[in-house]
């Protein structure tokens, strides 16, 4: 690579520290606290069930998930970097090219366009070499709405990629659809820093990785039966050696059985069948209204495919908000641009009311997959979802819009 180019530096200390030399953090360190021996790469958590921790890797846990990733998609190939290199799933596309011995290139993440995927792409992919890239959802979406716009440059050069992984977040079904019937060779990803990023493709977990559930769900769910239904725990060779200065809450999520297997315990519940893991939100994240569980996930899937076959693809939020009738209140967001004036613009994120004919039709579409208790009961609209790491919506700050919407709103519940 050129000297000039932003990565050199990022590559340099990646390729060092997976050699044994000084560990890298590619954000500032929190705190001064010492390293586990062995530690290759400090990542910051997003922070989304409190204050963000510093997560250890060793350099074996990144090589073991980069020789997997690899083997998952067909063999070593170039990588294109058009995700923030502070994250794991930024952090990574560099640690799969140093250890393939391979080229990464960067992009502009900061200023995703589909235009300037489209140009960036177009030069990366001149090369007779395996290509690949990660993307997010949101990127993703921009990229097929500018294709259903009448300009399909960004998603014809996504689909020349040998595979492209998609994750940081739970990709819409429709959008998932749509790109590949494009062509796209999208590979939905999940993991988290804790896991070396992304360890289960498509459902499926890589070489050497274990998915079990601990437990059911607790109380009743709304939806399909959800006999096998628990928290997500992980394991394999791709495993943080732990939280750094925080052997309380390492002690927490790693745990080692009596066969000495270690585990991660996830904040995730899932559903597996067979080998096959679907992942239906956050735990803490589900809603219980009127004594029923509700999984945000399931809805917003639901809500997705209705908006899409309206002609209407956006990106979906479902959270829980206090309500004196049903404890919590189920209500969707729906970020659709140029609706409202931009959260940037106004330093909150600004919703407005999406009642009447779009709140019966979505109340609709979910009671009948879901049943009744997971129907929303409000909806708003927004230009865009505030977020709180590449990909990962701020569901904390949906919430506390939707909240003070609420109050400025005298609208009465909607009845089932």
């Amino acid at each position: 690579m050129a000297p000039t180019d932003p990565l050199t530096d990022v590559v340099r200390a990646v390729r060092d520290a997976l050699d044994g030399g000084p560990a890298y953090a590619p954000q500032p360190r929190l705190s001064d606290a010492a390293l586990p021996p062995g530690t290759a790469l400090v990542l910051r958590t997003s922070g989304s069930t409190g204050n963000p921790r510093e997560v250890a890797l060793g350099a074996a846990a990144l090589r073991a998930s980069a020789n997997a990733t690899h083997e998952r998609l067909g063999g070593p190939g170039r990588w294109l970097l058009v995700l923030p290199p502070t994250h794991v799933a930024g952090v990574q596309v560099i640690n799969r090219s140093v250890v393939a011995g391979t080229e990464a290139r960067v992009g502009t993440p900061d200023r995703f366009t589909p235009a300037g995927f489209a140009a960036l792409a177009t030069d990366f992919l001149a090369d007779d070499v395996r290509a690949y890239v990660s993307v997010v959802p949101t990127q993703l979406h921009r990229l097929v709405v500018a294709a259903d716009d009448g300009d399909p440059a960004g998603l014809d050069a996504l689909a020349r990629f040998d595979a492209v992984l998609v994750g940081g977040a739970a990709t819409p079904a429709p959008l998932l659809a749509r790109a590949r019937a494009a062509g796209v060779r999208a590979v939905t990803t999940y993991g988290m820093s804790e896991t070396s990023g992304g360890c289960v493709y498509d459902g499926v977990p890589l070489a050497g990785v274990r998915v079990r559930l601990a437990g059911p769900a607790p109380g009743p769910s709304a939806g399909p039966d959800e006999i096998g239904t628990g928290v997500v725990e992980l394991s394999g060779p791709v495993l943080a050696e732990g939280y750094v200065g925080d052997p309380e809450a390492t002690a927490a999520a790693f745990r080692t059985d009596p066969d000495g297997t270690r585990w991660f315990r996830t904040s995730d519940l899932g559903r597996l069948d067979g080998d096959r893991l679907t992942v239906l939100g956050r735990a803490d994240d589900v809603i219980l209204t009127g004594g029923v569980n509700v999984a945000p996930g399931a809805v917003e899937d639901v809500l997705a495919e209705h908006l899409e076959s309206l002609g209407t693809p956006c990106e979906v939020c479902v959270v829980g908000v206090p309500d004196a009738e049903w404890g919590q209140a189920v209500v969707a967001v729906l970020a659709l641009p140029g609706r409202t004036p931009s959260a940037a613009a106004s330093g909150r994120t600004d919703l407005t009311d999406g009642g009447g004919e779009l709140l019966a039709g979505l109340r609709s579409a979910v009671g009948q997959r879901l049943g009744a208790p997971a129907a929303p009961r409000r909806v708003y609209v927004t230009v865009a979802l505030p977020a709180r790491g590449p990909g990962k919506v701020d569901r904390r700050a949906v919430r506390d819009a939707v909240v003070r919407a609420e109050r400025e709103s005298a609208r009465e519940p909607v009845r089932p």
